[in-house]
């Protein structure tokens, strides 16, 4: 039960999902319309897969292993290193979980018969250490860092799948013999945006949330460096990041007679984002940031619910 808290379980299935659904309802279709065997499938999707699941594993436990001072003020409550698991237990396993996640994405990548793919995982491996010991108590590069390794869990999937490379050029939407869908490729590259923004926006919040224990313990946060105020204008721009594609792609959909899904991209994931950025700077306490922080959150799983959508709106 200990370990399970430790490598965050409940994020770890929400990594497992997005990638699920992405797989299942973008990339596997594309076997309907490809002349290219797919390399992911079921075997290699969920050993690719598992290979994303342990290195965040190993990530959370080597972030916690260097957070312990900061978390004995910000959260000790939920903290179990140290507590019950011995500190050199938790490296040893960082490194087991690292190195069996490698192992897979190295089997899959020789059956493609491309090595040059493994630097993704091993790139991973080293952000994930280096923030842990550096990144995350300096000025905004920390976020950007979550922010991108968040991304990477929907880029890998495109590296490791070739017959999605094909479809690279073929126009924001494809002609099939039975529909007219948006390109996989774009709906991807659309989801890779919309993740790497909202974790963006979410770390400058949890930074907010954790003000007072990452300033005792040197922390150069945004909000320690500019400020809650600032930070939260910030934050706020980066949500009209979001917003532009989302409403751009929301209004093709719909030209386009793909209703379901606009309206949806509107209603759950548009408003949700606008209502968040009003709501943001009303409180500067602890407890209202980790509220923001949960919300988006929420829209997040929202965005990821919309791949279901896609799929029955592709092949209904």
């Amino acid at each position: 039960m200990y370990w399970l808290q430790l490598i965050r379980w409940k994020n770890l299935l929400i990594v497992f999902l997005t990638q699920l659904l992405a797989w299942a309802c973008v990339i596997l279709p594309v076997q309907d319309y490809s002349s290219l065997t797919l390399l992911l499938d079921g075997r290699h999707f969920f050993l690719l897969s598992l290979s994303t699941v342990l290195i965040a594993a190993a990530g959370y436990i080597i972030n916690d292993y260097f957070d312990i001072k900061i978390d004995v003020i910000n959260r000790p409550e939920k903290m179990v290193l140290e507590k019950q698991i011995p500190l050199k237990f938790a490296i040893v396993m960082h490194s087991a979980l690292n190195i069996v996640a490698l192992l897979m994405s190295a089997y899959i990548a020789r059956q493609a018969g491309h090595y040059g793919w493994l630097t993704i995982q091993l790139g991973c491996t080293v952000l994930l250490w280096f923030y842990s010991t550096h990144f995350k108590r300096q000025f905004m590069i920390g976020n950007v860092v979550v922010a991108m390794l968040t991304a990477l869990t929907i880029v890998v999937l495109i590296l490791y799948e070739p017959a999605i490379h094909t479809l690279a050029s073929a126009g924001a939407f494809i002609i099939t013999p039975t529909n007219k869908i948006p390109n996989p490729v774009w709906v991807l590259g659309i989801y890779t945006c919309f993740a790497f923004t909202l974790t963006w926006m979410r770390e400058i919040v949890k930074d907010m949330e954790d003000f007072k224990g990452d300033a005792q313990e040197g922390c150069i946060t945004m909000p320690i460096q500019w400020g809650l105020q600032r930070s939260e204008r910030f934050t706020q721009s980066l949500g009209i990041v979001a917003l532009i594609p989302l409403l751009t792609g929301a209004v093709k959909l719909i030209n386009a007679d793909w209703v379901l899904l606009g309206i949806y991209t509107i209603a759950l994931l548009a408003i949700p984002i606008i209502v968040w950025m009003y709501y943001l700077p009303k409180k500067a306490t602890s407890h209202h940031y980790h509220i923001m922080s949960r919300w988006l959150k929420f829209i997040m799983l929202s965005g990821i619910g919309s791949l279901i959508i896609y799929y029955f709106q592709a092949h209904a």
